[in-house]
């Protein structure tokens, strides 16, 4: 194991020298900008053309000053002009009824060719712009925001249960190198970036030393090892969860640095092992899981004036299970809980406002 972080590190000096480039955080558009630009300027010259055969239809009310005779490439030149109201004398409509189609008819389709231009450019240019810049400084001021790498299974539905549970879907920077989950991050509300999170540039491109919590589920085993390993050597105190799925990778994705290890076999083993003992206790423990369900459990740290009460008494609408004292997990029976200490971290289970309704 020494052998491979000793790799890992070389590896990771390597990156840090020479830095690849990432995209940028981004949130959801409605249109991909080649679509916007397209179906913009499909429409324009479609009103384009609309005038184009007005004019043919009408050409009959128009005057030619040089030559006296208005030809398909005369009715082309006379729109272009018009619609740009540049005007320059040579063709113009003599009759009444020439006068009422540039009026009524030419007038408004030139009004609306103008605010399309005028709206693509706002969109390209103005617009984009100002959300480019704007991402920029979100993603420069990023803290204790939550990183999720990885959006599979288990990553999106981690996101929707943090949501769920109240969190902001813009503090959640989800990173994936699929560009089809990133959209459904996006779908979310959260900031996504389309990148190797196994990368030093990348998660620093998160700011993730200041993240709050970093959650890993990249799908294969080795490539969540060496996330976690990258993340803890660039952020030493933030949390760390990961899920494998190999019981023997539990261990090495604890010497990387993860500060809890999830096993989604074992667990679905746990419920049903539970289900043969007990028609509910499966039923109890997803409800556990979930904040849809009528009760959950919380972690928190020890408050300052229940330090010497017993963990039975510390908890006023909760159960207190166990507690964390020096790295060490104590149960409510055991006498380390007869006295909290500061620092400790208590772990209980309350009622969901929907479960105390009941």
């Amino acid at each position: 194991m020494s052998e491979q972080l000793d790799k890992f590190e070389t590896g990771s000096a390597k990156r840090r020298v020479r830095r690849s480039r990432f995209k940028p955080l981004r949130r959801a558009v409605r249109l991909p900008v080649w679509g916007d630009l397209g179906i913009r300027l499909g429409l324009a010259l479609f009103l384009i053309f609309v005038v184009v055969l007005i004019h043919w239809w009408d050409r009959g009310g128009l005057v030619d000053n040089l030559d006296g005779e208005v030809s398909f490439t005369d009715v082309f030149y006379f729109t272009m002009i018009s619609i740009t109201t540049t005007g320059f004398g040579d063709i113009a409509p003599i009759t009444d009824r020439a006068r009422m189609v540039e009026a009524i008819i030419v007038t408004p389709i030139r009004f609306a060719v103008f605010f399309i231009f005028v709206g693509t450019a706002y969109n390209f240019i103005i617009k984009r712009s100002w959300e480019n810049w704007r991402m920029a400084r979100i993603q420069e001021q990023l803290s204790e925001h939550i990183v999720v790498l990885g959006f599979g299974v288990s990553g999106s539905e981690a996101v929707e249960e943090l949501i769920e549970r109240g969190t902001d879907p813009s503090c959640i920077v989800v990173i994936d190198p699929g560009e089809e989950r990133a959209r459904a991050a996006e779908k979310l509300g959260c900031n996504v970036m389309v990148a190797d999170a196994t990368r030093d540039d990348t998660l620093e491109a998160v700011r993730i030393s200041k993240a709050s919590n970093v959650l890993v589920s990249a799908g294969r085993d080795d490539t969540s090892i060496l996330i976690v390993l990258t993340v803890r050597h660039l952020a030493p105190n933030v949390p760390i969860s990961v899920v494998v799925r190999a019981d023997d990778n539990e261990f090495l994705a604890k010497q990387a640095g993860a500060d809890n290890v999830i096993n989604p076999v074992r667990f679905t083993g746990l419920l049903l092992a539970g289900s043969a003992k007990g028609a509910h206790i499966a039923d109890y423990m997803a409800d556990l899981a979930s904040v849809s369900g009528r009760v959950q459990l919380v972690e928190r740290t020890v408050a300052a004036g229940e330090v010497g009460q017993p963990l039975k008494d510390s908890c006023g609408r909760g159960i207190g299970l166990r507690i964390y004292r020096d790295g060490v997990a104590y149960g409510y029976w055991e006498p380390a809980c007869d006295a909290l200490q500061e620092g400790d971290v208590v772990v209980e289970i309350i009622p969901t406002p929907d479960g105390e309704d009941d």
